[in-house]
C-alpha cells in the first residue's frame, strides 16, 4: 500500500515536470506584450517594433508594442517590473531604465532587483554639436572660445536624467567649464530648433534626432561620446580622439523582462533577436536611426545596468545634482 502511494506522489511530479517542461517549450503560446515607456515615434519605439514585427513572424505569436508613457519611463518600467514573470510582457527601455534609480527617489521599480536582463539591443553615441555660427571646428577651439567668453555661449541639453548626468559629466565636471549655461528641455526636437535657430549655440544630444541636420549642414558636430567613431558619420571624432577621456556614454535601447522569467524563455528571446539584428532589412533600418545593433548576451547586458548605476550615482554627487 505504501509503495503503491509513492508510486502514485513520483507519477504526479513527473506529469508536473513534464507539464512545466511542455508550457516553457512552447513559448511563446499566446501574444506577447512589448511595453515601451515612451510615446510613439521615437528610436526606442521604432527599434522595438521592429524586434517585435520579426520576433512574431520566427515564433509564430504576435508580439505587440504598447506605448506607456510617463516619468521619464518609469511608469512603463514599473508596470512590467511588476507583471507576471512568464514572458508575455516585456521592456525595451533606454538608459534610463538604470539611471532613473540614482535620480528618482520614488521609482516603482528596481532595475536589479525586480527584472531579469534580455539583452542590450542597439547603441547610437551622443554628438555635441553647434550652431555654424560658432567659429570653433573643434572640441579644443570650442572650450578655448567658452573660457574666452563664457556669458557668451550656453548649451542645450535633455532636463533630467541621462541627457543631464551625460552633458553634466562633460562640461562641469571634465572642461571644467561652471560658467557654461546649461538650458534644458522636455524633448529633443526644442532642443534641436533652439540650436538652429541659434537660441542656444551649443546642443549635447542623443545622434538619431540630431543626424539630419549635420547631413544638411545646419549643424556642425564636434565629437561623439562613442568609444569608436560612428559608422554614420565616420568624419566626426570620439571625445577620446579629441583629448577627453572617460565621456563614453552611449544611447541604448536593451530589453528585459520581470524577475524569475524562466531562464529558457530569457536564452531563447536574446536568440531571436540576436539572428534578427543581422538581417540587411534590420540592418539598413537601423542604419537610417543613426543605431548599431549589439545583441549583447543577458550577462553583458546585467552588467551594464549595474555599472551604469555606480557610475552615474558618483556623477550625482560629484556634480551636487539633487535627487527628484
Amino acid at each position: 500500500m505504501r509503495r503503491g502511494l509513492w508510486l502514485s506522489i513520483l507519477a504526479a511530479m513527473l506529469l508536473a515536470s513534464g507539464a512545466s517542461y511542455s508550457q516553457q517549450s512552447a513559448y511563446p503560446a499566446r501574444q506577447v506584450r512589448i511595453v515601451v515607456p515612451y510615446p510613439a515615434g521615437g528610436p526606442t519605439d521604432l527599434i522595438a517594433r521592429i524586434v517585435a514585427q520579426k520576433l512574431g513572424e520566427r515564433l509564430g505569436q504576435s508580439f505587440f508594442v504598447e506605448n506607456v508613457a510617463g516619468a521619464s519611463g518609469a511608469v512603463g518600467a514599473g508596470q512590467v517590473a511588476h507583471a507576471a514573470p512568464d514572458g508575455y510582457m516585456l521592456l525595451v527601455s533606454t538608459n534610463d531604465f538604470a539611471v532613473a534609480s540614482v535620480t528618482n527617489a520614488n521609482l516603482p521599480y528596481d532595475p536589479v532587483k525586480n527584472f531579469s536582463p534580455v539583452t542590450l539591443i542597439a547603441t547610437s553615441p551622443q554628438v555635441v554639436a553647434v550652431n555654424p555660427s560658432v567659429p570653433a571646428k573643434d572640441m579644443k577651439e570650442l572650450v578655448d572660445l567658452i573660457k574666452a567668453a563664457p556669458e557668451k555661449y550656453n548649451y542645450a541639453a535633455i532636463g533630467i536624467g541621462f541627457g543631464q548626468l551625460t552633458s553634466e559629466r562633460l562640461f562641469k565636471l571634465a572642461l571644467k567649464l561652471d560658467g557654461l549655461v546649461r538650458v534644458p528641455f522636455n524633448g529633443a526636437a526644442p532642443a534641436v530648433n533652439a540650436t538652429l535657430a541659434g537660441d542656444t549655440q551649443i546642443i549635447f544630444l542623443g545622434l538619431p534626432p540630431v543626424a539630419p541636420y549635420l547631413s544638411a549642414e545646419k549643424l556642425r558636430a564636434l565629437a561623439v561620446t562613442s568609444p569608436a567613431r560612428t559608422p554614420a558619420f565616420p568624419q566626426i571624432p570620439t571625445l577620446r580622439e579629441a583629448g577627453i577621456a572617460d565621456q563614453e556614454a552611449d544611447l541604448i535601447n536593451g530589453m528585459a523582462a520581470p524577475a524569475g522569467t524562466p531562464p529558457e524563455i530569457i536564452a531563447l528571446l536574446q536568440k531571436q533577436i540576436a539572428a534578427i539584428m543581422v538581417l540587411p532589412d534590420v540592418k539598413a533600418t537601423l542604419d537610417k536611426l543613426s543605431f548599431q545593433a549589439v545583441a549583447s548576451t543577458p550577462a553583458e547586458y546585467s552588467a551594464q545596468i549595474k555599472n551604469d548605476i555606480v557610475v552615474w550615482s558618483k556623477v550625482m554627487k560629484d556634480a551636487n545634482i539633487p535627487v527628484n
